[in-house]
């Protein structure tokens, strides 16, 4: 039960990553044919991001009402029936329309499925899990370069809906899995947190920041990286709608490295070394030569070191602020991670507007500067919280308790 579950959970993070980099590898194809700005690309983004902090927000009363499996399972099917939407969209406001359910439903299962694994799984799994959200990311960018090579865009949403749908259907006959995994875990009986309480706990607000910056990093790099293959670097609309995915690409492969590697080296050295790793990708953009490759290279490294920062912080939840606050928690860090989603996007669009895509780059290290300073306050503010409450002893997982793989380790200190 617990390798099939677990095998679920994965193909459900493939399905939360199919449609996220659909519309950056579209957009330069969307953009004239609808006749908008280039900018609009975010608003799109920004009404699926305000859907996603609206369902995150909402996530722990949502999870410990229904139970995970079905939130999963109902969320995976509005993001399907909101793909098919998209395909048959004819005007740039039916995209803002079928935005909103795929907003709503997405926001819902990250929050959902990034508290299960955090509780019930180690955090090599929890790299796994987003390596799967890669593997979707890296999917969908070809499935639309087929589709505007050889049909249109609206087939590329088309197909990818189809996907969703038999992922769904799965995820239904999966729901008894859920139910039997449900039994006895004590911090979803717990009553719903609350915003207030949740802002108020020590340290919660400098970690929204610091995730804020990230997803902000990580979401212009998604929607623009095609963009600005196209007007900076000059490659063909076919073949940068293909480039977009080696993000992804590295995204992926970073976060399935990561997970071999988590377990000896720790959730705050990975952060640590994939802002690093980050940033050399990114001057790998900036720097200003003729040839395509540095940039080709550049978004490559970019994915690798952008790869464990997500799961790592997600991972550290639990144990930095309690099993049962960390849906909570979480849910709020969802809606900061959407806010970042939301707004950078757009912002960028006007500002690249103004100035030029080229300066996607020093847009980008401005965000990464500010997460590492943020994260580092994190760390600071909870390590201070412990030595004045005497240095309590947290617990981490190593394996899920149920299972009694390998034990509980105890640590001296938190891992982020």
């Amino acid at each position: 039960m617990y390798t099939l579950l677990l095998a679920v959970i994965y193909l459900a993070f493939v399905s939360l990553g199919l449609p996220d980099s659909l519309l950056g590898s579209a957009w330069p194809v969307i953009q004239p044919d609808f006749g908008v700005p280039v900018s609009w690309a975010g608003l799109v983004t920004m009404i699926i991001s305000g859907g996603t902090i609206c369902s995150s927000l909402l996530s722990d009363r949502l999870t410990k009402k229904f139970g995970a499996g079905v939130v999963t399972a109902v969320s995976v099917a509005m993001t399907a029936a909101a793909l098919f939407g998209f395909s048959t969209a004819g005007r740039f406001w039916m995209l803002c329309l079928w935005a909103i359910p795929y907003g709503l439903g997405a926001g819902a299962v990250d929050a959902a499925l990034n508290n299960y694994v955090a509780l019930h799984y180690s955090s090599r799994q929890m790299s796994w899990l987003h390596c799967f959200w890669g593997v979707g990311t890296i999917v969908s960018p070809y499935i639309m370069s087929y589709a505007l090579a050889s049909a249109h865009w609206q087939d590329g949403y088309r197909w990818v809906s189809f996907v969703q749908i038999g992922i769904t259907l799965l995820l239904v006959l999966s729901l008894p899995l859920w139910k039997k995994r449900k039994e006895g875990a004590e911090e979803e009986k717990a009553e719903p947190l609350g915003l207030k309480k949740t802002f108020g706990i020590r340290g919660v607000p400098q970690l929204l920041t610091g995730f804020f910056a990230y997803c902000a990093a990580e979401s212009s790099v998604m929607l623009w990286a095609s963009s600005y293959l196209v007007s900076v670097r000059s490659v063909s609309e076919e073949r940068a709608a293909a480039f977009a995915s080696l993000f992804f690409i590295g995204i992926t492969a970073g976060r399935f490295l990561s997970g071999l590697v988590s377990g000896r080296l720790g959730d705050k050295a990975l952060i640590r070394i994939g802002a690093g790793i980050g940033t050399a990708g990114i001057v790998c953009l900036l720097l200003p030569v003729r040839t395509e490759y540095l940039a080709l290279v550049g978004l490559v490294v970019t994915g690798l070191g952008f790869a464990p920062i997500y799961p790592s912080v997600i991972h550290s939840t639990p144990d930095h602020f309690g099993r049962d606050k960390s849906q909570a928690v979480i849910g709020v860090q969802m809606a900061s991670a959407y806010v970042g989603s939301t707004f950078a996007p757009l912002l960028f669009g006007l500002l690249s507007e103004a100035l030029g895509i080229g300066v996607l780059p020093v847009w980008l290290l401005a965000f990464v500067g500010l997460m590492v300073a943020m994260l580092e306050w994190t760390e600071r503010t909870i390590a201070a919280g412990r030595a004045s409450a005497g240095g309590e002893r947290t617990v981490s997982q190593d394996e899920p308790k149920e299972d009694g793989k390998k034990g509980i380790k105890i640590s001296q200190t938190g891992i982020l």
